[in-house]
Parts: C-alpha cells; sequence; structure tokens
C-alpha cells in the first residue's frame, strides 16, 4: 500500500501520542495532535476530519501496513496502547523485509552521481548500515550491469542541473575521429544511456540539428550565461522512436530491416525483440524465423546484427546487407592472417 507523506505524520503523532500512558487520549485530542503536527510540517492549517484519524487507526490495527497496533478503547472514550512497550517505530524486520531492503540499497546506488538523489543519500547509508548490521555475508540476488571505471560519469549531475536550469554549455570536447579537442556551444536536452554508456543530446549552435556528445570525450565544462539557451520541439521519445541505440542519422529514413535468424538464436529474438516495432514476418521448417524491424540504419544496428554473427541475415535493404557483408569479410580477412 502506497502511503503519502501525510499519513505517515499521522500515524508517527498517534503512534507519540498512544505511546504517553500518563495521559488520556479521546478522539478529539488526536485529532487535534494530528492537526497541530501537520501544521508543524506543512507550514499551515490542515483540515484533519475524525473520519480520517478512525480511519487511520483502523489501518494500524490492522496487517495491512504490518504494524497490527494493539490500539483499545476503554471507558468508551479513550485510546491506549494493550502494550506500553509497544511503537510502530520499533517493529522488527522479517527476513522478506530485509531481503529486500538489501536489494533496494543495492539499486539506488548506481544513482550516487545524481544530485537529485541527494535527498536519499543519508537514508539509503542507514538502510545500508541496518541491512549490513542484521544481515551479514548475504550475496545480493539481482546483479546490475556496471562499471565503475567508466570515463564521464563524474560529469552526469552538473549536466543533469545545466539541463535543468537550462543552462546553455561552453564544452571541451573531442570526438574519436578528430586529432584535438574543440570548444562546442551547446543546448542540452537530454541524458540517455545506452549500452553502459551515457550521452549528451542536445544542440549546438551550427545548425547541425540534435546530436549527442559521449560524455567520456568531454574534457572539461563551462557555462555560457550571455547564449539564451533554446529548446526546439524536442521529444525524445519521437526522436528516438525508429532507432537502435542513440545515433539518429536525421536525413535517413526509416527502412523496413529483414532479418533471417537460424533456429538457435530464433527464440531469443522472439523474446527479446532487436526493437519495439519487430513483428515475425515467417517461420520455416528448419526452425528459422524471418523478422522485420522499421528502423534508421545507424552504427548501432550494425554492430547488434554483427554481435549475432552466422546466427543472423540481412535479407533486405540491399545496401545494409552489403555493409555487413563487407565488414564480416574483412573480419574473416583478419583472422587469415598468419
Amino acid at each position: 500500500m502506497a502511503l503519502n507523506k501525510n499519513a505517515l505524520i499521522r500515524y508517527k503523532t498517534i503512534d507519540k501520542c498512544l505511546q504517553n500512558s500518563y495521559r488520556q487520549w479521546t478522539l478529539d485530542d488526536l485529532i487535534k495532535a494530528c492537526s497541530d503536527a501537520l501544521y508543524e510540517y506543512e507550514g499551515r492549517a490542515v483540515n484533519v476530519s475524525k473520519r480520517t484519524v478512525q480511519l487511520d487507526i483502523q489501518l494500524m490495527r490492522s496487517d495491512k501496513l504490518g504494524y497490527n497496533a494493539p490500539i483499545t478503547v476503554y471507558d468508551k472514550k479513550y485510546y491506549k496502547y494493550d502494550d506500553d512497550a509497544y511503537s510502530i517505530t520499533a517493529i522488527p524486520i522479517t527476513e522478506s523485509d530485509m531481503n529486500v531492503l538489501f536489494e533496494t540499497v543495492e539499486m539506488l546506488r548506481q544513482f550516487k552521481d545524481f544530485s537529485l538523489f541527494s535527498e536519499l543519500g543519508g537514508i539509503i547509508q542507514r538502510l545500508e548500515d541496518k541491512v549490513y548490521t542484521e544481515k551479514t555475508q548475504q550475496a545480493s540476488i539481482i546483479h546490475l550491469d556496471k562499471n565503475e571505471n567508466l570515463k564521464g560519469l563524474h560529469w552526469l549531475d552538473e549536466l543533469y542541473q545545466a539541463i535543468q536550469k537550462k543552462v546553455v554549455l561552453k564544452l571541451t570536447y573531442r570526438s574519436f575521429k578528430a586529432a584535438a579537442p574543440s570548444i562546442i556551444t551547446f543546448h542540452p536536452y537530454l541524458l540517455k544511456e545506452y549500452n553502459n554508456r551515457w550521452f549528451l543530446v542536445g544542440m549546438g549552435n551550427k545548425s547541425r540539428g540534435v546530436v549527442n556528445l559521449a560524455l567520456d570525450r568531454i574534457s572539461s565544462i563551462d557555462y555560457d550565461f550571455k547564449t539564451v539557451y533554446t529548446k526546439h520541439e524536442f521529444d525524445a521519445d519521437a526522436f528516438y522512436k525508429d532507432v537502435v541505440g542513440v545515433t539518429v542519422n536525421q536525413g535517413e529514413r526509416t527502412s523496413a530491416v529483414k532479418l533471417w535468424v537460424d533456429k538457435y538464436n530464433a527464440p531469443y529474438v522472439i523474446t527479446k525483440p532487436l526493437h519495439h516495432s519487430q513483428i515475425l514476418n515467417m517461420t520455416y521448417n528448419d526452425g528459422s524465423i524471418e523478422v522485420v524491424i522499421s528502423v534508421k540504419l545507424n552504427l548501432e544496428l550494425e554492430r547488434l546484427i554483427l554481435g549475432f554473427g552466422d546466427a543472423m541475415e540481412v535479407v533486405e535493404p540491399k545496401r545494409l546487407r552489403k555493409r555487413i557483408r563487407t565488414k564480416l569479410e574483412k573480419a574473416v580477412q583478419q583472422y587469415n592472417k598468419p
């Protein structure tokens, strides 16, 4: 059950009240305590109804939240805990809870480079300490693909902030083809991850359309506050809809790419489509298949196809078939060298 912040504040307030056994608590007392607590947290008057607190008490008594709070009523008007030592903050963590917390901590740690998770930093650390204190030598059940040695990851947060605040950047950037780095004025739109690499997507001052820059090729970042930030009509989902990867050849038209897949790899391609547009075009008697994807041709698509080796063949279009054949012939020549 999802809990909002106000509900949690009310539960904690009711819990704190009922822990004080030196005072008698009526429903009106609990309503006032919850209203005061919400005013303190929110800085404004919040109308807590009688019905709301009654439902809170009902939920706290139930096992829906895992509290099973022993709240009883005596003299037909006063609320208390039957167990003086009870508190919703002292509920023991179950084995199942611990496993979930362990894996959650592992996943949250993947985002440590982003300041948008900075408020979670202390929470993650406390969770991690709690988990390892309660459950040592626990092997992770979920393993995420990561490479701590990737270059450029330290730029993530700074670039995220620049996109959020709509700031024009002055980037020192050197592409793999360039002999030397150059200074680029760049309007950042999006951070995109593909194949365990991060890219900055946006537009330069030169009219080359939307491009992507690999973070590991950026050597310095500065800000250009004199240039007005402009964001042309850019829809990330629409922009990347017809491509595999991150390279969008904007002059390229979408092509129907027909691919033959052998019987051993057919189940993998069927259960994990190469692209969201994939359709099964034909199933052959030997178990092999032909699939069709509608994409713009790019380098990432070629690498994906080449990764299947002899298990995949480009049927159409002819120009892609020719490019893949040329690359495979060169690969054979490499292996034929003494």
